[in-house]
């Protein structure tokens, strides 16, 4: 039944872009701003890597990519039991403090310099064109849009479903007031009914004050964009936070390349970082990081901690569920900074170096 289902979307996709996206919205649509090719990393048509990456596959060729990875033979894909989380209070927790929740995956609410922040927010389900595939395992969606606060802003890294959900931004089209993603975004969000007041498409090596003392600085990221249409018509970006007291690091996906080196020069240290470590396979070694490597890329950057994120809610890798976490405590043994473990949903207090947190995934098969 879910193959027909996808075949049969693909078919219609098929007929033509601009049909399928009104016909299905959640595809998104591509922007038609020729100011966007002004861009120095808009070339070719695309947008383009400052490491040159391999082409992805678009249209058709991308829903048979999805559905061929479904049935690849894969080890402990998702865990045997529900996953253990915390449901915190968010709109409880006191604006004076400056605090990270991870909300499973790429996912995080953030609350720094008295602004509460959502990062790749992904509320629903599943992370695919249509709901039944790439689900999120038991236990890892205590939240629902209701136990939402206000939002001063969303930070969006791409518009791939696992980072760029429909339904989810349509629910928090009423409670957000900006939301700031790569040149190229806005166009979903506008076809999604956000007004351009709340949009702000934002290139690589820019900055925008958000508020008083707190900054948000819009850096490169090694991977590619695209929902199921033309590739790369928008851009993918990692982001800092900073405050006069505090720094803090988003990379979203990303493949381990020079642009850590050259954030790490703009800014000498950060108090905390969450990195892309855990999708990886040999076909993606030049989009996503390895544990390893993103435990390299957090020495580079000189942080206090590391977050350990893209894990924990949706498999979209062959390896186990659990990979990610044993391979990130290994290789942070003995590095400078300090590896955080929360649970989905418990706050990270970043101004609490002596907060302790659980190997949660042990004995969880």
């Amino acid at each position: 039944m879910k193959r027909m289902l996808v075949l049969s979307l693909a078919l219609v996709c098929a007929l033509g872009v601009s049909a399928c996206a009104t016909i299905y919205p959640a595809l998104g649509q591509l922007h038609e701003n020729e100011a966007l090719q002004a861009s120095p990393h808009y070339r070719d048509g695309a947008f383009q890597n400052e490491i040159a990456s391999p082409p992805r596959p678009g249209g058709f060729g991308f829903i048979l990519a999805l559905i061929r990875g479904r049935f690849e033979p894969r080890d402990r894909p998702s865990p045997s039991a529900p996953l253990p989380s915390i449901k915190t209070n968010l709109a409880a927790l006191p604006l004076e403090q400056d605090i990270v929740v991870w909300l499973g995956h790429s996912s995080y609410f953030v609350q720094v310099g008295g602004k509460r922040l959502l990062i790749d927010p992904v509320f629903s389900n599943y992370a695919a064109p249509v709901p039944g595939m790439v689900r999120a395992f038991d236990g890892t969606s205590p939240y629902t849009m209701d136990d939402l606060p206000q939002i001063d802003v969303v930070l969006i890294t791409h518009d791939h479903y696992d980072h760029l959900d429909y339904a989810t931004m349509k629910g928090l089209e009423s409670k957000t007031r900006l939301v700031i993603a790569g040149l190229g975004n806005g166009a979903h969000l506008r076809h999604w009914g956000y007004a351009e007041a709340k949009i702000r498409e934002m290139n690589w090596h820019s900055s925008v004050d958000i508020a008083p003392g707190l900054r948000v600085h819009v850096l490169p990221a090694q991977h590619y964009s695209g929902r199921f249409m033309k590739r790369n018509q928008s851009l993918w970006a990692s982001y800092a936070l900073e405050t006069p007291q505090r720094r803090l690091y988003f990379s979203g996906d990303t493949g381990f390349g020079p642009h850590f080196a050259d954030i790490a020069k703009r800014f000498p240290a950060f108090d905390f970082v969450a990195l892309d470590a855990g999708q990886y396979n040999e076909r993606w070694a030049d989009i996503h990081m390895t544990p390893e490597e993103a435990a390299r890329a957090a020495e580079m950057l000189n942080t206090r901690t590391l977050l350990s994120g893209h894990a924990g809610r949706f498999s979209l890798a062959r390896h186990a569920w659990d990979e990610p976490f044993e391979r990130a405590v290994a290789a942070s043994e003995g590095k400078r900074y300090r590896l955080l473990t929360p649970r989905i949903g418990e706050p990270v207090r970043l101004d609490d170096p002596q907060q302790s947190f659980t190997h949660w995934w042990k004995g969880i098969m």
